[in-house]
């Protein structure tokens, strides 16, 4: 056992605890492995393999919510839960759909129905992480978001981008669904909240966000000079580390305005951030990376000459 990575070991241990009797300490072990597991999310970030973490990632996922039957308020555990099934979604699932898509058509749709649901799956654990601070938050958000999340703290941060995160790739996928069409309020609220709170978080995350948000709905209210003020923020906040604000803003804003030398020029950006180093981008930037070059194989597809 002592070959395994850190996350094997606490998962290995999280199977064992399910064997121990007595409510008070069964419940502390299960607590302490949780947070162990919230906290080996930096063991992925800095591989330079994603097809391996791509095999892995589920299994740390369903181990958390077996942790969380018994832990259902352990936040670190929920925080870890949303954050992982947005981006298992995301990087693995949602890009494998736009990458069969031109062969197969059905598989496509499959696949991003699935991420759909893996997304549906990550804002429960998001709006269940923020309701251990605030009870009664989810009814809330249905009546005036803004000012239920006046209470939230710095700390919430995480959450409230991975919730809002969650909640929009949802949309994004099934854009006609009356539902989660009537919540963009909420979502919006639930980002602007973690910019006004913490704008720097995740090197930028938060504005790269808004990039794509205020392109899609520059129709109704977005804004493409606000997207490009935020993908000014996330650059200079990103500190030339994430390959993710160029690949935004080329994909939302660039094919929108049909400028298709922007597109390949900060597609090329994207792919010249540094992936040698085992940092805690590393990952993401692999990943953004290799949409990137999908993106730029379809070029033709994307624009009219």
């Amino acid at each position: 056992m002592t070959g395994l990575r850190p996350t094997w070991r606490i998962a290995l241990a999280a199977t064992l605890v399910v064997c121990l009797g007595g409510c008070s300490i069964r419940r502390t072990a299960i607590n302490k492995i949780g947070d162990a597991l919230a906290n080996t999310g930096a063991n992925f970030a800095a591989d330079d393999d994603p097809e391996l973490i791509g095999q892995a990632i589920p299994f740390g996922l369903k181990t958390m919510e077996g942790l969380l039957e018994e832990s259902p308020k352990h936040e670190g555990l929920l925080l870890a839960a949303s954050s992982g099934f947005v981006q298992y979604a995301y990087g693995w699932v949602q890009l494998e759909a736009d990458l069969v898509e031109a062969k197969d058509l059905a598989r496509a749709t499959e696949l991003r129905e699935r991420a759909r649901k893996l997304y549906l799956r990550a804002r429960e654990h998001g709006l269940r992480g923020l309701e251990v601070d605030a009870p009664g938050l989810r009814a809330a958000l249905q009546g005036d978001p803004r000012a239920a999340l006046a209470k939230a703290r710095r700390e919430h941060v995480p959450l409230l981008y991975w919730t809002a995160m969650s909640w929009a790739g949802a949309l994004a996928i099934k854009v006609n669904d009356s539902e989660l069409s009537a919540d963009q309020a909420v979502i919006e609220a639930l980002a602007r909240r973690a910019l006004e709170l913490d704008e720097g978080w995740g090197l930028g995350s938060i504005h790269e966000f808004f990039i794509s948000w205020e392109s899609a709905r520059s129709s109704i209210g977005g804004s493409v000079e606000r997207a490009r003020s935020h993908f000014d923020r996330a650059l200079a906040l990103s500190k030339g580390r994430r390959s993710f604000p160029y690949l935004t803003f080329a994909e939302s804003v660039s094919v929108a305005k049909q400028d298709k030398a922007q597109f390949r020029e900060l597609l090329d950006k994207a792919l010249a951030i540094d992936v040698s180093r085992a940092d805690d981008q590393r990952l993401a930037n692999l990943l953004a990376q290799k949409r990137a070059r999908f993106q730029l194989g379809r070029v033709d597809e994307l624009f009219i000459e």
